[in-house]
């Protein structure tokens, strides 16, 4: 593998490593899309949520104030604690009960399917990288930007999934929620599609032969690499 090569395949696997952390993140926490009630009075309490691929949060606080526009919760004097469940279809106890609905369950064992999936791509992406850098073998490179693309294609299908789960929810009237807002682990999900993404294409055009450098030259003719 020729120096120069090897300088880019190690600068695009620490851009695409950025990326793994981003999945990592993104799948494994709970702030995704936050959620808001709607209020018509004062001195009252306030539930509001946050959830992820897993769970929902819920917190209830004291409300002083109302939204003069209705449209959330005002300001808290006397903020709760969260309290977490795993959702209903995820655990076998029935906890999750009364989420049932309300996350819209369909969309969410989707959403945490295809997040799988993504991290199941990004492992597989990663063994070949690190196989092209211990066995100096560059045909590893092109799986592995396949493979990092992928991750990144099925990371950015949950992001879409999960929006249209908060859709549904926000229309449901089977939901308390009229005001939704999305959070850093949504924002991490999108950034590390854009990463694995590119860093996936980058990864198979360095993996491509070298052009001829004489217009007589063909690529079966140029000299090797190494």
């Amino acid at each position: 593998m020729a120096e120069n090569k090897a300088g880019k395949i190690k600068l695009t696997s620490c851009f695409v490593a950025i990326g793994l952390i981003l999945t990592v993140v993104a799948v494994s926490t709970d702030h995704w899309a936050f959620l808001r009630p709607r209020l018509e009075k004062s001195n009252t309490t306030c539930e509001e949520a946050h959830f992820g691929l897993w769970r929902l949060c819920t917190r209830s606080t004291f409300m002083t104030t109302v939204d003069p526009d209705g449209g959330g919760c005002g300001i808290t004097n006397f903020p709760g604690e969260y309290n977490c469940t795993y959702f209903k279809h995820f655990t076998s106890g029935d906890e999750a009960e009364v989420f049932q609905i309300t996350t819209q369950k369909e969309y969410s064992i989707s959403a945490a399917a295809i997040a799988i999936i993504s991290v199941g791509f990004m492992i597989l992406g990663t063994f070949c990288t690190l196989l092209s850098f211990s066995k100096k073998l560059d045909y590893f490179l092109k799986p592995a930007g396949m493979f990092f693309i992928f991750s990144g294609l099925c990371i950015i299908i949950s992001v879409e999934v999960m929006r249209q789960s908060v859709k549904r929810m926000i229309d449901s009237k089977e939901t308390i929620w009229i005001q939704y807002e999305y959070s850093w682990s949504f924002a991490c999900a999108c950034a590390a599609f854009v990463i694995l993404f590119l860093g996936g294409i980058t990864l198979l055009l360095i993996s491509l032969p070298r052009m001829p450098q004489n217009p007589w030259e063909t690529c079966m003719d140029a000299p090797p690499e190494h």
